[in-house]
């Protein structure tokens, strides 16, 4: 075992092995989480083929957090992959034990298990990681859809993330996500960092901790750490969309509830949803009376998102991930 060493020498300045502990949350998909297993090894090859830079020690960790422990025969016929068994539901739970997991690492690196990185997206996080001592660095996740996609789906925007597009490799960041991350644990051991429980049913728990970890240190982009998301069909539908819309915004609302809690922001965020709720109606409206169906579904995304803020910011919780109940209630002084 290695032991961690203090990130403020991390960049590629300094010497030693870093380990970085590569960690993959799994529910109900074997076969998935199996493929992307298979996709890993090259990843570290490309990382330990890099010619003067700093020696790295990869390993690599599944979390399952299927109750019957689905994925523990598969995921052990992976030499040289690490199989852990967390029962509680939510993500927050998941991502936790992959913290208390990588005690001897240097860096975690989180990675959802139906994605396929792209080459080099391993080495290109590490190295952004050492050059520039970031608490954290985070790359583009692009989501792959099928060519008869609804075209209402399509000119909506549901699935696109281009707020980063250009963005340069090394420029600062103010959240992630942790469907493509790597955290500096020497950060987050400095401010005892935690994925907050309260989120882990509704999301919205990797924006909270990314946030109160840029705080420590920057957090920065690398454009050629790319990950690809196949979107399941079953999410290729309005409903699912809309929905979708409606529980970023929500999760998104309960985020600035836990950094600024106070009855200013709660009253912004009503407000704003309440805008954004009434004007989304009144374009969608305007869409399908004119046939345009980017107003339309442009305009049904904006409804969502609005209705997601005004409840969040009523105490109102949507829980995307419950097995079970889809809402509770939060009281507003909480």
């Amino acid at each position: 075992m290695h032991p961690a060493v203090d990130g403020s020498a991390r960049t590629a300045d300094g010497g030693g092995v870093r380990r970085v502990l590569v960690a993959v949350p799994t529910y109900r998909r074997p076969e998935v989480v199996g493929r992307l297993l298979g996709e890993l090894p090259e990843q570290h090859r490309s990382l330990s083929g890099r010619d003067g830079r700093h020696p790295v020690e990869v390993d690599v960790l599944v979390i399952d957090n299927d109750p019957d422990g689905g994925a523990r025969d598969l995921v052990r016929a992976h030499p040289g992959v690490r199989y852990v068994h967390e029962p509680r539901p939510g993500l927050t739970a998941v991502r936790n034990r992959a913290l208390d997991e990588s005690a001897d690492a240097d860096a975690l690196v989180f990675i959802d298990d139906d994605e396929t990185p792209a080459p080099g997206w391993l080495a290109g996080l590490v190295d952004t990681w050492l050059s520039t001592g970031a608490a954290g660095v985070s790359g583009p996740v692009v989501s792959l859809l099928p060519d008869d996609l609804d075209p209402w789906i399509r000119a909506g925007g549901f699935f696109a993330r281009r707020y980063r597009e250009g963005l340069a490799t090394g420029a600062p960041i103010l959240e992630a996500a942790t469907s493509n991350l790597l955290v500096d644990l020497a950060a987050v051991r400095e401010r005892g960092l935690r994925f907050d429980p309260q989120f882990g049913l509704s999301g919205g728990e990797d924006s909270l901790f990314t946030r109160r970890l840029a705080d420590v240190r920057p957090l920065r982009w690398c454009a050629e750490a790319v990950v690809h998301d196949p979107v399941a069909p079953e999410r290729l539908t309005r409903a699912w969309v809309c929905r979708r819309a409606l529980s970023l915004a929500n999760s998104g609302a309960r985020v600035e509830l836990a950094l600024r809690p106070s009855p200013t922001t709660r009253a912004r965020l009503v407000a704003g949803g309440t805008v954004r709720l009434i004007g989304g109606g009144l374009t969608a409206a305007l869409g399908r009376a004119s046939g345009s169906a980017e107003r339309s579904a442009r305009g049904a995304r904006t409804r969502w998102r609005g209705a997601g803020l005004l409840l969040g910011g009523l105490g109102l919780t949507y829980l995307e991930y419950g097995r079970g109940r889809r809402w509770r209630w939060e009281r507003p002084g909480r």
